[in-house]
Formats: structure tokens, C-alpha cells, sequence
């Protein structure tokens, strides 16, 4: 980024009340503590913390610029004793007075989109596996292109904003992911991006607690719509049973994008599929796949990461490649080096040991996606599922975990042990007992409950061994990845000793 403190001030609707108008802003910064260089600190009012209490703290971290909702104009700012104290330094740091500091961010990167960045984004969003997809079609691209793509996890109604501005120099086409968590919120980071080409993965119920219904989920979700332009290219999976039922003329009767045509191109497994998956089969747990294209081509596709899910956001990649001007060929090549995304399912080796760390998030779609690509990973030794909560199902909960627990019975996933940590997780225990079926090779996993993370890494410690094979799947916060690091580090120290 390189805009003046003046310009910040009057794409976000605010009042410079401090400091130097032509003072240079390069960066945009969330917290306090985490600087780049010549930041503007956007002090977000949480449920539980208002970030303005570290105003003082941003500036001595290398802040130069904050906005601010809580000092309307310069009297009130200098009433404030740790602004004051700044500004007697004699180096008075840009204040911006704004009504709402998460609405100006979103201004300001409305503006900067507007205004700085003039390459065509492709946005993609969905229940699951927006990252992996977002990362394959950024790989894809580059088959031809300059990519630039959002970094880490910034999918938010502030992180998109932040993305933006981020946009580097010399890019010719960019991968935004955009989630949402509530109503109305993928509308008004979609207005911000405003991107050209729209995916959507799949309908699931992450957020079910706060949208209700899968339906709700998919209406949110196709608000991605919203600040796309006149013409733009909608392309979904066909294989989702809400998403390949869509029409441009149903999509026009929930509201969205009315007086606006859409251009919608399927990717799946159907006949009725544009992009078309054929011929699917293994090796070495890798998918190997053709793909039809609207033309009746077909392409050979070859992926590093494991899992036939991955198989559907190989096509997904391709799709977009290919409406954005690359040939699907050269993004099928492209494609093949993709090793994958790590805590969404990347999988490698240390001491003999395969682990396939999915630790980041988790839903039911997604944890049995995880749970298949454990069973069909080569192991001379045992499977071991180590699986957490999967958080922000709603009313549903324990049924969607007993849901994951008939899964591995049902289809009679190879697999040893099964750890699982939480209160919801043992559910997944009770609907594998109750569930029909034979266990694969008709024995039964055994299982383990653990009700602390703490227990996890020294009973992991002392039971792994080389030829194991060890899937990480839970919702983030309940530190399922921190464990996996912890024991990466253990094993370190003990080949050092």
C-alpha cells in the first residue's frame, strides 16, 4: 500500500484530527503489537476487548497512523492523557475520527479496490475446503500468470479489506477467499472485493447455529454476487445437492443480482456437468483423473495430495483457470506440483511416521473427507484418527459427531485407533457403536477418550512409532495443531539425544 494519511481519511469517511496529512501509510495493522513499518492501526470494538485501549501501544510498536471512533475531534483527543503524552514527544502521531472503525476499514479497502487495484480478482468461498481451493486455483493460474493470493486466513469482513491493499506490484490476476459467519456479512465483504469470477465449494453447516438452515447458508454464501459486475462467471459444484440445483432465474428470485445476468458453469461428476470429472482412480493415495471440458476436450490431471475430495477442487481450479484466459492443459500441469495447505490436510513424513495435519478446521464434510484419506494412506503400521470438536454446529451438534462416527463403521475405514479429544468428540465414539456394519478386516478401532489437550502429546509421544500413519482433524481453537507441533518438537529432541 502507499496512500497518504489525508487519502485514508477520505476514502474512509473520517476527520483527520492529528498529525501530518501527507504522512505515508504502507501496511494496515489489526493489533497493537504487530507492526511492519509505517502502519494504520484500525482499533476493532470486539465482544470482549475494545482495541482502542491500545492506541498508545500501537504508536510506541511503529504505528503512524490510527483511526479512531471514541475521539470525534482534536480537543477530545488531547484530553485523552496517553494522546497527549505522545503528542508532547513532539512527533504527533495521525489520528482519523471515524463513527464506526470495522466500516471505515471497509471503506478504505471499497476505495483502494476501486482505485489502486485494477487486476481481475476470482473469489471463492464455500462451507469447506476454501483455502485448499483457493490455494489450487492461485497454483493453477500461475500456469500463466502473476498471482497474487490472500495470505493465510484473512477471509473476514476485516481481513478482506486488509487483502486488498495488500495487492502486490506487477500482479496480473488475484485468489481472494471470503468467509462469512452471520447475515450480511458476505455481502458487504463482496462489495469490498468486488471480484470478477465468484466459486463456491459446497453447502455445509459451518455456522448453522448462526444462519439456521443449509438454504440460509447458500442464499449468504451467493451474496458473493453482490459487487460482482454485469456478466460474471458463478461457477459451482455440481455435485452439491443445493448448489447444483441453481438457475440464474432462482438465484434472481432470493433477491440477489437482480437485473443482472450471470454466467454459471458447473464443475462435478454428472452428465450434466461443464466441467466434467472422468475416469477417477489412485495411486499411492493420489488421485488421477481426466477432466471434460465444455468443448469435449478431455485432460489428464495428476495431484500430490491425497483424498477424492481433492479431486472435485482440482476441477474447481481448472474451471476458473480457464475462464480466466489460461489454457486448461497448462493449469492441469500447473496443478501436478501442488503439495497442499498445511493444517488443511498437507500431508508428509517425519521418523518413519506419516502424518496428514488437518488440524486448522473441521466440519462433518470435511472430517470424513480426512477421515477416508487416513484409511487409504499407505501404512506399514497403524492408522490413528486423533480427532477434536468440530465447534459452531448449532442445536444439531452432537448428531452431526455420532453422523462421523456411523461414517467410519459404514464405510469400513481402515483405521487403529481412534483418539478423541472433547466433549462433543466422544460422540463420534457412541455413533460408531451404535452404527451398522462391519469394522474393515472385522476389527474395531480402539478408542480413547481424552478430556484435556495436555494428556494428548505424552500418550502421543509414547505410542507413535514408525510405519503409523496419524490424521490431526479438529475445529482451530481446540489446539489440535499445537499438540502436533509440540510432538514434531519431542521427536526432535529425542533423534538429537
Amino acid at each position: 500500500m502507499d496512500i497518504r494519511a489525508r487519502e485514508a481519511a477520505e476514502a474512509a469517511g473520517g476527520v483527520l484530527i492529528l498529525g501530518d496529512g501527507d504522512t505515508r501509510l504502507r501496511h494496515i495493522s489489526l493489533s497493537s503489537g504487530k507492526m511492519q513499518g509505517e502502519d494504520l492501526f484500525v482499533p476493532i470494538i470486539g465482544e470482549r476487548v475494545d482495541a482502542h485501549r491500545f492506541l498508545r501501544d500501537a504508536f510506541s510498536h511503529g504505528a503512524v497512523c490510527a483511526f479512531t471512533s471514541e475521539h470525534p475531534d482534536r480537543e477530545s483527543a488531547m484530553k485523552d492523557p496517553e494522546l497527549a503524552a505522545l503528542c508532547s514527544t513532539g512527533k504527533e502521531p495521525c489520528l482519523i475520527a471515524v463513527e464506526d472503525t470495522r466500516a471505515a476499514l471497509q471503506r478504505l479497502g471499497r476505495w483502494y479496490r476501486k482505485e489502486r487495484v485494477h487486476i481481475p480478482l476470482v473469489g471463492v468461498t464455500g462451507s469447506v475446503g476454501k483455502t485448499t481451493t483457493r490455494e489450487m486455483i492461485a497454483c493453477a493460474l500461475s500456469a500463466e500468470k502473476k498471482v497474487y493470493a490472500t495470505k493465510g486466513n484473512s477471509n473476514s469482513q476485516v481481513g478482506v479489506p486488509i487483502t486488498i491493499t495488500e495487492t502486490e506490484e506487477g500482479a496480473q490476476i488475484g485468489v481472494i477467499e471470503l468467509g462469512m459467519s452471520e447475515f450480511g456479512e458476505m455481502s458487504r465483504i463482496s462489495q469490498v472485493a468486488c471480484v470478477d469470477v465468484a466459486v463456491i465449494t459446497n453447502i455445509g453447516v459451518s455456522h448453522i447455529n448462526q444462519l439456521k438452515t443449509q438454504e440460509n447458508i447458500m442464499k449468504e454464501k451467493l451474496h458473493i454476487l453482490d459487487g460482482m459486475p454485469e456478466g460474471a462467471w458463478l461457477i459451482l459444484n455440481g455435485d452439491d445437492p443445493l448448489l447444483g440445483e441453481l438457475t440464474e432465474e432462482k438465484i434472481h428470485a432470493y433477491g440477489i443480482a437482480e437485473g443482472r445476468s450471470i454466467r454459471i458453469l458447473f464443475y462435478g461428476t454428472s452428465e450434466a456437468a461443464d466441467v466434467r470429472v472422468l475416469e477417477v482412480r489412485t495411486e499411492k493415495g493420489c488421485p488421477r483423473f481426466q477432466l471434460q471440458l465444455p468443448e469435449g476436450q478431455r485432460i489428464f490431471c495428476s495431484l500430490k495430495t491425497p483424498g477424492m475430495h481433492m479431486v472435485l477442487n482440482g476441477a474447481a481450479a481448472v474451471a476458473a483457470a480457464a475462464v480466466c484466459g489460461v489454457s486448461p492443459e497448462g493449469a492441469a500441469k500447473a496443478l501436478s506440483a501442488f503439495e497442499g495447505v498445511g493444517g488443511r490436510g498437507r500431508t508428509f513424513e517425519k521418523g518413519g511416521i506419516t502424518f496428514i495435519d488437518d488440524s486448522y478446521n473441521a466440519a462433518p464434510a470435511s472430517m470424513k473427507a480426512g477421515l477416508s484419506v487416513l484409511s487409504e494412506t499407505p501404512a506399514e503400521g497403524r492408522r490413528i484418527a486423533v480427532l477434536a470438536d468440530m465447534l459452531e454446529l448449532g442445536d444439531r451438534e452432537k448428531d452431526y459427531h455420532r453422523e462421523v462416527g456411523a461414517y467410519i463403521r459404514q464405510q469400513g475405514l481402515s483405521l487403529s485407533q481412534l483418539w478423541l479429544y472433547g466433549p462433543l468428540a466422544r460422540y463420534i465414539a457412541e455413533g460408531y457403536e451404535a452404527a451398522a456394519g462391519e469394522p474393515a478386516g472385522k476389527t474395531a478401532p480402539q478408542i480413547r477418550l481424552f478430556d484435556r489437550k495436555e494428556e494428548l502429546l505424552p500418550a502421543l509421544s509414547a505410542f507413535v512409532k514408525p510405519g503409523d500413519a496419524v490424521l490431526f482433524k479438529g475445529s482451530n481453537s481446540m489446539g489440535l495443531s499445537a499438540v502436533l507441533t509440540d510432538l514434531l518438537r519431542t521427536m526432535d529432541e529425542e533423534a538429537g539425544d
